[in-house]
Formats: structure tokens, C-alpha cells, sequence
């Protein structure tokens, strides 16, 4: 079994008989992208696929978009998807915004060890006409029990106290147009523009045009030709907690680990107008 956290659409179709293997469809689009996940998950899915709910496995208490969810949330969504803690987790997407990341940095913050992304996703498994299925199998219920890491999670004060502090670089997966506050961004009651001092590093910067990641020279140069130090700390921000983790997983891929995410990200920090923005 592969240990690495980017496995082949080759070796998946290799290993879909594996009962240690479990896959989930991280899909996830934008409200108004007239796209529902789920129900496209229903019709079309890699064979032995559960739908992994970005949107609904979360903090439904915080008015914004897919914060991440309590122990007890996390805990009784896996149970009921029959998940193990022994289990090798593979997550995909079929997403414009590689969402399958969002879901390897839960399962890693919430202490699962094997989790893998299915480099190129649903995209490449399809191009290269592997099966797909609409039956969507069961699987009994499991005793899993997670265990939160907070201290890979910043809110907004923490933000705010870091553009004085300067002690962690916040790095900005959103394009460069919003980033600059040239292009208007997706939720109509968002400002545009970045948080002082921020760094721009656009996640599709990181990815083939296939979609499957970058190789780990092109990932560092991605992030060095930004100015970022990947020597100090980093917070990844994006529009709404989706994209910045595919920054967090180029980070893994390259061995930077003090990171942490800016779960409020631009929808929290944007539609305030308590928060300084430049743009």
C-alpha cells in the first residue's frame, strides 16, 4: 500500500478491491455555480465512493460557509460512513477549486494519519476511461473518534494580531485579480483587495492543466517567486477555507510544516467592514 499523501489514478485502479481502502468524492462548487456535488456524485463516481459533504461536516452554529466542525461533528460523520482510524483514506474532486484538499487537511487535523488525494481527480479518472458507477455501496457503522488540532486553525483576531506581529506570513490562494482588488469577487456583499501585508499565491499556480499537482521544485518555486520565506511560518487564506488548502498540501508535499489555516478567510474578512483591507 502507498504511504504517500498523492497517489496515481493508475494505482487507485489498481487497489479499488482493497478493504483497507476507503474513497471519497470531495466535490464542492460555488453557490452560484449551479453545479450541485451531491446529486452529480449520485449519477457518476469512482466504484466504492461516499460522498464526503464539505458544507454540511462543519460548524452549521457559525454564519459562514463550511467552518470546520467540532470532534463530535467530524467524529459521528465518519462513524457513519463506517471510516477507521487503521483506514486509507483517498479523497477527490471534480471541483474547478481541488476542494478533495479541504478535505485532506480535516482528516489530518482531526488525526488521521493515511490520507491520500487522488492526483487529477474525477477529471483524469474520467479522460482515461476508468469505471465509474451510480450505485452508491453501504458500509456498517464504525467507533471512530477524532481528535481536533487547534492550533493549525487561526480566526480573525488572530489575523488582525499578526499584521502587527508580523510573525506568521499569511499567503492568499485566490487569484491575482481579486487578490489586488481588481476583479469582483464571487459574494456580492464582499469588498475586494488582501489583507495587509499578505502574499499572493494562486492555487491554480501550483497545478498542471491537468490538474494533478505540480512536481515539488515547481511547488517551492511557486511560493519563492511570490516572495514568501519558506523558512517562517505560514497562514493560508482564500475566499471561503477551499483553496488555501491546497496551499497547505503543496506545503506538506514540500516538507514546510508550520502552517495553519485562516478557516474565515476572505468571506469572513471581506464582508466585514471592521477589518483593514489594501488593495
Amino acid at each position: 500500500m502507498s504511504n504517500t499523501s498523492l497517489v496515481s489514478t493508475n494505482w487507485l485502479s489498481k487497489n479499488l478491491g482493497d478493504p483497507n481502502i476507503r474513497i471519497l468524492d470531495a466535490s464542492w462548487h460555488l453557490p452560484n455555480a449551479e453545479r450541485n456535488a451531491k446529486e452529480e456524485f449520485k449519477m457518476n463516481h469512482i466504484p466504492g465512493a461516499l460522498f464526503f459533504d464539505i458544507d454540511e461536516i462543519a460548524d452549521l452554529d457559525i454564519p459562514l460557509p463550511h467552518m470546520m466542525p467540532s470532534n463530535e461533528k467530524m467524529s459521528s460523520r465518519l462513524r457513519a460512513m463506517g471510516i477507521k482510524k487503521t483506514d486509507h483514506v483517498i479523497v477527490y474532486d471534480d471541483s474547478m477549486f481541488s476542494s478533495a484538499a479541504r478535505a485532506w487537511f480535516m482528516f489530518k487535523n482531526f488525526g488521521h494519519e493515511k490520507v491520500s488525494i487522488l492526483d487529477g481527480g474525477m477529471a483524469k479518472w474520467r479522460a482515461e476511461g476508468k469505471d465509474t458507477e451510480s450505485n452508491i455501496q453501504s458500509f456498517g457503522s464504525s467507533h471512530y473518534s477524532t481528535n481536533k488540532d487547534e492550533s493549525r486553525i487561526r480566526n480573525r483576531q488572530q489575523i488582525i494580531e499578526n499584521i502587527e506581529s508580523a510573525s506568521e506570513q499569511v499567503v492568499d490562494a485566490r487569484a491575482k485579480g481579486r487578490f489586488e482588488g481588481t476583479a469582483p469577487e464571487p459574494r456580492p456583499d464582499s469588498r475586494s483587495g488582501h489583507i495587509p501585508g499578505s502574499f499572493n499565491v494562486p492555487f491554480s499556480d501550483l497545478l498542471n492543466e491537468n490538474g494533478t499537482y505540480k512536481n515539488k521544485d515547481a511547488l517551492k518555486k511557486a511560493f519563492e517567486n511570490s516572495g514568501v520565506d519558506l523558512s517562517k511560518p505560514i497562514i493560508t487564506s482564500c475566499g471561503s477555507g477551499i483553496t488555501a488548502c491546497v496551499l497547505l498540501f503543496a506545503l506538506d508535499q514540500i516538507g514546510h510544516k508550520e502552517n495553519a489555516l485562516y478557516d474565515g478567510s476572505w468571506a469572513e474578512w471581506g464582508t466585514r467592514n471592521d477589518t483593514p483591507i489594501v488593495k
